[in-house]
C-alpha cells in the first residue's frame, strides 16, 4: 500500500482528483495518509477534513527564519512516514534536504507541457496568461518528479490541452485542469503505487 502525503495551498482541486480517484479505484494500493498546506484558509485542508485525512498547517509566518520552518516541514512530511509526497499546487520553495530524502518519490503537477512555460515565476494563471501572451494552438500539464531546478525532475506524464479561440487565462486554466491535471496526475500516482515507474539517467520508464 502506498502511503501518499498531499501538499497544497489552495482550493485543492487536484487533492479532490486524488480523493476521488482512490474512493472509485482508479488510483489503487494507495492510502491519503495526511495533507499539509502552508496557508491556514486553504480550502484543501476542509477537504481532508471531510474525508476524515488527517491535515496540518505549517505557516513560514510562524517561524523566525525559513530554516525553522524548513526543518519543521520536514520534520511533520516525515510523521506522516510517505512512500511518495504529492506537490499539488503547494507554493513553497521546496527545502533541498526534503528533495534528497524524498529523491524519486516526490512528484508534482505543473499546468504546462514541460519545457514550455515552465521555472521561475511560472505559476497558477501566470502559465496560461503567458500562453496565450505568446499565441501558442496547444497546451496541457505535465507531472514530473521534483529535483533541486524549478520544474526539471525527470517528467512522468504529459497530457495536450488544445487553446480555443476566446480562451481567457481563467477559462484556459479550467480546461486544463479538467482535461489534463486531474487525469495524469491520479493515473501517475497508480502506476507509482503499482511499481510501474523507474527513472533511469533523468528519464522516467513506464513499465508495462
Amino acid at each position: 500500500m502506498l502511503r501518499v502525503v498531499v501538499m497544497v495551498s489552495g482550493g485543492g482541486t487536484n487533492l479532490q482528483a486524488i480523493i476521488d480517484s482512490v474512493k472509485n479505484g482508479a488510483i489503487t494500493n494507495t492510502k491519503i495518509v495526511g495533507v499539509i498546506s502552508n496557508n491556514k484558509n486553504a480550502y484543501a485542508l476542509k477537504r481532508a477534513e471531510e474525508n476524515g485525512i488527517p491535515e496540518k498547517c505549517i505557516s513560514p509566518k510562524d517561524f523566525d527564519s525559513r530554516d525553522a520552518f524548513n526543518k519543521k516541514l520536514l520534520e511533520e512530511v516525515k510523521a506522516f512516514e510517505p512512500d511518495l509526497v504529492v506537490l499539488a499546487g503547494f507554493l513553497v520553495v521546496i527545502p533541498p534536504e526534503m528533495i534528497a530524502e524524498y529523491r524519486n518519490r516526490m512528484i508534482n503537477i505543473h499546468p504546462s507541457l514541460i519545457p514550455s512555460f515552465c521555472g521561475t515565476g511560472y505559476y497558477g494563471l501566470k502559465v496560461h496568461e503567458a500562453a496565450l501572451e505568446r499565441g501558442v494552438k496547444v497546451v496541457g500539464a505535465t507531472v514530473h518528479f521534483v529535483d533541486e531546478g524549478t520544474d526539471t525532475g525527470p517528467i512522468i506524464l504529459q497530457k495536450a490541452v488544445e487553446v480555443e479561440s476566446g480562451d481567457t487565462p481563467e477559462i484556459l486554466q479550467r480546461r486544463v485542469m479538467e482535461q489534463a491535471e486531474w487525469k495524469i496526475l491520479p493515473r501517475a500516482i497508480d502506476l507509482i503505487a503499482n511499481g510501474k515507474v523507474k527513472v533511469e539517467r533523468n528519464r522516467t520508464v513506464i513499465l508495462p
